[in-house]
């Protein structure tokens, strides 16, 4: 019996460029969120998404369009001199047309002022993903807040900006 690499396999060679889209669907949400490029962004979310962020704000989880989104990100993110996402330790798993995604999420925040105040939000994220034509798209995207360290005092701050610009 001879060496079989299971990499060299035609079905495991799609999962995992497959598992590779997938994890850049949900890589380029992020990218794009900190770049402002609000059109890309839209472009990873399905029509309608299950958005949940009940763990650190409590609101309820709520059905909502890619619009509905990031008309909210755009009262909040702009504010900030910067927002950096980082992603990692991806679980996937891939169900054909349909996957979920696990991944930590750490997201921090920065306004430049005299004192370069910085806020950080720590969680994970659960993101469901279906296969919509070609492409990957976002359908439910939760996330499980552990904990913030910080100026939490920043996010005021970058509303407020928003409002003033």
């Amino acid at each position: 019996v001879g060496y079989h690499n299971p990499l060299k396999h035609p079905s495991t060679t799609h999962k995992i460029n497959e598992t590779q889209k997938i994890r850049e669907t949900v890589t380029q949400l992020f990218v794009h969120t900190d770049h402002r490029n609000w059109n890309n962004v839209a472009a990873q979310f399905a029509p309608k998404v299950n958005l949940d962020y009940s763990s650190m704000t409590g609101n309820p989880t709520a059905q909502v369009s890619p619009t509905d989104i990031i008309s909210a990100w755009k009262t909040v993110l702009p504010g900030f001199t910067h927002t950096h996402h980082q992603l990692g330790n991806f679980i996937i798993k891939n169900n054909g047309d349909k996957a979920h995604v696990f991944c930590y999420g750490t997201a921090t925040h920065f306004i430049k002022d005299d004192k370069g105040s910085v806020w950080t939000v720590v969680g994970s994220y659960d993101f469901d993903v279906e296969k919509i034509d070609e492409d990957w798209k976002i359908t439910s995207m939760i996330f499980n807040y552990k904990y913030q360290n910080g100026n939490d005092k920043l996010l005021e701050k970058a509303i407020e900006n928003v409002k003033s610009n």
